[in-house]
């Protein structure tokens, strides 16, 4: 019997290779000096390439890897060496557009790093155990962005997504009182 399709990790690097935003589903790599080595030999082995316009694949210690550049960030996601590149690639364009949504275009380390809350949320969204949740950029992005409302703002400072969920969510304290 077949299992259903399952992420090792994700991974946002800077343009030196050092981490900005990462998620680790599996225990293949049991410490955090383990997690650096990884990283930092998937950087080495990625960073002459030129993954902006479209998704790369390529294998790395019997693991399949897919990234994408942007600006000075660059996108991965691992999987096993039997794992379907299409579903890879597919949660990688998924954080990829979503990230991009969220930063409102501007994909870049500074933007991120500002933005981290948003991205950590992104990650949530898209994986939980290495179990894949969603692919929808639109959706993560959605999900997100209604996670991160700040319900204390006036009305008039929210964007209209982020006024539905606070006037839901007072709904909702109204009926359970």
């Amino acid at each position: 019997m077949e299992s259903c399709p399952a992420i090792k990790n994700i991974l946002l690097l800077d343009s030196e290779g050092k981490r900005v935003a990462v998620n680790y589903c599996s225990d293949d790599w049991p410490t955090n000096a383990a997690k650096e080595a990884f990283e930092k030999a998937v950087f080495a082995k990625t960073q002459k390439t030129n993954a902006r316009a479209e998704a790369e694949i390529t294998m790395f210690d019997n693991y399949v890897v897919v990234y994408k550049f942007a600006q000075d960030l660059h996108f991965f996601v691992t999987g096993s060496d039997n794992e379907n590149e299409i579903i890879l690639a597919s949660v990688l364009q998924g954080f990829f557009d979503a990230v991009g949504i969220l930063l409102r275009g501007n994909v870049e380390k500074r933007e991120a790093l500002e933005n981290l809350d948003l991205i950590f949320l992104c990650l949530d969204e898209i994986v939980d155990g290495g179990i894949i949740l969603e692919t929808d950029a639109n959706v993560i992005a959605g999900k997100v962005a209604s996670n991160s409302v700040d319900s204390g703002a006036p009305l008039s400072e929210q964007t209209i997504s982020q006024a539905l969920a606070t006037a839901r969510e007072h709904l909702a304290r109204s009926l359970l009182k």
